[in-house]
């Protein structure tokens, strides 16, 4: 692997959360706990994660519930910061698809949108000129002006990939996203997502299904308990971890 071709880099990631037994905030806890002291309890949720996505690749990550696998797509995005030691190089602006991630759950779709484009560095002279094909892209022309909070999970969908589409970003993190909306909207989406989001773009997709990830990706991460159990070709990756689950059946 060419050092040029290489767009996201981990290396020796680990995160450990501090979780107390209780909550300590109001007075009464405070003054409770001078008698009976609140214990720290340390949850690892990953474990020395090492990996290299090169430019174009669609680099997928799966791995059963808690196995940390949003946990890490929050570290290369920033969310999180990964303990002392851990390393995350990213060549390239990106963007984060999840439900509702990214958002402002208290403003408009329109105030949003301009806030999502400003953050790639677009002017709102340049937002306003794609707006329009956003708002209808998205079929939420009648809703432009409400406060997304109000928004379906389908409808949060549907803006969250038409900003996607519209905002040209050069790596793209998946979380758990595929098809949206009705059916119309599905055809619509999938069709935009293989001609306009796959060609040409980094793609790193946190996903439970098998068979998205067996027909985009290049290389898969499989992680158990924080750690990698395996990477490399998508196919061989996958059928390894449908065997182990059926095992476990």
């Amino acid at each position: 692997m060419e050092t040029q071709d290489i767009v996201i880099s981990a290396k020796n990631v680990s995160k450990t959360f501090k979780i107390k037994d209780r909550n300590t905030n109001s007075i009464r806890s405070k003054v409770a706990n001078i008698f009976n002291p609140n214990h720290t309890r340390e949850i690892k949720a990953l474990t020395d994660i090492n990996f290299e996505v090169r430019r174009g690749e669609f680099f997928g990550i799966i791995g059963n519930n808690g196995s940390g696998k949003s946990t890490l797509l929050k570290i290369l995005t920033s969310v999180y910061e990964p303990d002392k030691g851990g390393k995350i190089s990213i060549e390239g602006n990106f963007q984060r698809l999840a439900l509702g991630a990214g958002f402002d759950l208290e403003i408009s779709a329109r105030e949003n949108i301009y806030l999502n484009g400003s953050l790639f560095g677009l002017s709102f002279k340049k937002i306003g000129g794609i707006f329009n094909s956003i708002i209808e892209f998205a079929e939420l022309e009648e809703f432009a002006d409400t406060k997304v909070k109000y928004f379906s999970s389908g409808m949060t969908s549907r803006l969250a990939f038409s900003i996607a589409v519209h905002v040209d970003a050069d790596i793209l993190f998946l979380d758990e996203f595929g098809g949206v909306g009705d059916l119309g909207f599905r055809r619509k989406s999938e069709q935009v997502f293989k001609e306009s989001i796959v060609e040409g773009k980094t793609i790193v997709h946190v996903s439970h299904e098998i068979g998205t990830l067996k027909e985009y990706c290049d290389r898969v991460l499989w992680l158990e308990r924080g750690e990698c159990k395996m990477i490399g070709e998508a196919n061989e990756v996958l059928d390894q971890y449908l065997a182990s689950c059926n095992s476990q059946v």
